[in-house]
């Protein structure tokens, strides 16, 4: 049987665990007038569209848009790529990461952009053509900025 100081200290513990939950959500806003978001995650398809909420990190998401021709393969290629981690920081240089790719073998397929909000509101990046400054290719990264901030969702917008 537990004591009453054994008892409040498992609350405070099960409350302080409960206060350091992470969660991240995932919203699309899809105005091309055709095709279908995905959001996936080591090949599975996490969202077709719907916002997509995690209780902790995620790490190594793509999202793209998948046209009704299907001309982007599995895990995007062909298409506009957002590469996405979005994690509490714990130390320095632990921060939600969001770019966009056309690295091969992504390639530019429709006007694509991200934005954080629920913290660092403002940041993120568009790609409007291919040979948008913003985004990777060839394996060189711009400098985008990352978000500090915990439990910081995104919004990714296609025909922007």
């Amino acid at each position: 049987m537990l004591s009453f100081g054994s008892l409040a200290s498992f609350i405070l513990v099960g409350c302080a665990i409960s206060a350091r939950a992470e969660t991240h959500t995932i919203e699309f806003v899809n105005n091309c007038g055709f095709g279908t978001p995905i959001l996936e995650q080591n090949g599975n398809v996490l969202s077709t569209g719907a916002p997509f909420t995690i209780n902790g990190p995620l790490i190594d998401a793509i999202a793209y848009l998948q046209t009704v021709a299907g001309n982007c393969g599995l895990e995007g290629q062909g298409c506009t790529i957002i590469v996405i981690n979005l994690i509490n920081p714990t130390s320095p240089g632990t921060n939600s990461n969001v770019s966009i790719s056309l690295t091969p073998p992504a390639a530019f397929s429709v006007t694509t952009g991200y934005g954080f909000f629920n913290g660092c509101d403002g940041e993120g990046a568009d790609c409007t053509n291919a040979n948008c400054p913003a985004a990777e290719t060839n394996g060189i990264v711009p400098v985008n900025p990352p978000c500090a901030t915990d439990n910081v969702n995104l919004a990714i917008t296609f025909c922007d």
